[in-house]
């Protein structure tokens, strides 16, 4: 399931439960969780089902999936998403036409995508790989202003291949550290959370044998 369960959902007879502000409550009923859950006006959610018994915490289950969805739509909006687009070259092009594939390419790199650059040998040109590299090297040079060289020329067949990148604007960059930072922070809040879960699982040496005192003292 892609959700926890919650509320109704929960069908164990015991949970560790965890209070909204994180503190421990200890192990208790599964009824009387759920009778604190809607005092508090909140629910039961299931964050950890593997633990033994399974740790639910008490939470506003709707605020939480809004602001989770809210987080994942900002961070697909801020994603860049970068085009692989495809320009052909002949090992004996003239000048004029050189001319006008390069500004394609400028104009791709511009637009924040990427090249791949093929050069296409015919006949006997396939022995002078030499020459086919140099014309990619000629290239990468001539828009290194815009983009740089993210695949060197290999050879594929009867063709040479180039892939160029365009160059991080200085605020896409800052923007990626800060989405870096950001999912950072996320995992080691995520990390931290799951080894709460992981260590309310585990039965402290002052908790009482008999479930029952815990689930009155949390009552």
């Amino acid at each position: 399931m892609s959700e926890p369960r919650i509320n109704d959902r929960i069908r164990v007879p015991e949970v560790r439960l965890v209070g909204p502000n994180g503190e421990q409550v200890g192990i208790v009923r599964v009824e009387d969780a759920l009778r604190l859950a809607d005092e508090a006006g909140l629910d039961l959610v299931e964050v950890a089902p593997t633990a033994r018994p399974p740790v639910c915490k008490l939470m506003d289950f709707g605020k939480f999936k809004y602001e989770s969805d809210m987080k994942a739509r900002e961070a697909r909006k801020n994603q860049t998403n970068t085009i692989l687009k495809e320009i052909r070259f002949r090992l004996k092009i003239d000048p004029h036409d050189y001319g006008t594939k390069k500004g394609h390419v400028e104009r791709f790199l511009k637009a924040g995508d990427k090249v791949k650059v093929m050069i296409m040998f015919r006949g006997r040109e396939q022995s002078r790989p030499e020459m086919g590299f140099r014309l990619l090297q000629r290239l990468a040079e001539d828009v290194a202003d815009l983009g740089s060289v993210e695949s060197s020329p290999r050879q594929d067949g009867r063709n040479m291949v180039m892939v160029i990148g365009p160059h991080k604007k200085k605020a896409e960059a800052k923007a990626e550290e800060r989405r870096r930072k950001d999912s950072e922070a996320a995992d080691q809040a995520a990390d931290q959370a799951a080894e709460q879960a992981e260590s309310a699982s585990q039965p402290s040496q002052d908790e009482g044998a008999q479930p029952g005192q815990t689930a009155a003292t949390a009552s």
